[in-house]
């Protein structure tokens, strides 16, 4: 074959293999009239978009976080009414002088605050019921008047509080206890800590008489009448015999002459919510 047809022949072979390879990229493309096939479509995954963090704002108290305002008493103790009102309060019992010492308040028209013993309660309940009954308001003595109870661990310090809660309202159901006052008055910032956490409001005293330790009547008396200022809270004990029990026949004329006397006030909500507002109150009175 002449050289110059061989070259040309060559020429275009190689143009039309170049043709080729560009026409030919990939699968002929369906003629408008077929129908295409679907695709499943998936879903990507993708890293949720994180916002920029804006403040929160401060958590408001769950139901069960007390409100309770510190006092001016041993460890934030309230140891005052807030007003011109004398408040009379009641230790160490239920005993058997209790009713006597019912008796007495209610001839003389007076509302008191009783603070008790748990493991004395369930032998005593009906005393527990008339408390209740006539309008007395229930506080927390601790189960078995542990006066080193201060120095015990957290849980204990609860467990104690909480066993003489349950065993007031095992003999009076749905029974209000919104206070809590601590034997021998030894007092700690656990104690009040974990008072409040229970929904109650720990109440300390300005006029103590002595009488658990049998110093006689007119001492007693004289204690009470001579010491009691408007606001005062005054302790004595349903338990310390008949020296307390005679001395009410004459305290409890003299004070109702002089102050408004009255208990505690009842936190109600305590019960619902398992808060307590009393120190606000005690301070508004």
């Amino acid at each position: 074959m002449p050289l110059r047809r061989i070259a040309v022949l060559g020429l275009t072979i190689l143009a039309l293999t170049l043709g080729g390879s560009r026409g030919n990229s990939g699968p002929p493309a369906p003629p408008p009239s077929a129908p295409v096939a679907a695709v499943p479509v998936v879903a990507e995954h993708q890293e949720p978009t994180v916002q920029p963090s804006v403040p929160n704002p401060m958590p408001s108290p769950s139901a069960s976080s007390p409100v309770i305002a510190p006092g001016d008493g041993p460890a934030g103790t309230v140891r005052k009414t807030g007003s011109d009102a004398v408040a009379l309060t009641f230790d160490d019992g239920p005993w058997d002088d209790t009713p006597a010492v019912l008796d007495l308040l209610a001839q003389h028209h007076v509302k008191a605050t009783f603070c008790m013993v748990g493991r004395q309660v369930a032998a005593r309940a009906e005393m527990i019921r008339r408390m209740v009954a006539e309008g007395h308001t229930l506080c927390n003595h601790s189960w078995s008047h542990d006066e080193m109870l201060r120095t015990r661990t957290p849980d204990h310090i609860r467990s104690d509080m909480q066993r003489t809660n349950d065993a007031i309202r095992a003999v009076a159901p749905g029974a209000v206890i919104g206070y809590f006052r601590a034997p021998g008055g030894n007092w700690s910032p656990d104690i009040v800590s974990i008072a409040a956490g229970l929904g109650m409001t720990s109440i300390s005293w300005t006029v103590d008489p002595r009488d658990w330790s049998g110093p006689g009547v007119q001492s007693i008396v004289n204690t009470v009448l001579t010491k009691t200022r408007p606001g005062g809270i005054v302790l004595l004990h349903d338990g310390a015999g008949p020296q307390t029990v005679a001395a009410l026949r004459t305290i409890l004329p003299d004070l109702a002459g002089r102050f408004t006397l009255i208990a505690l006030p009842a936190p109600t909500s305590v019960a619902q919510t398992g808060r307590s507002e009393t120190a606000g109150q005690l301070r508004r009175w």
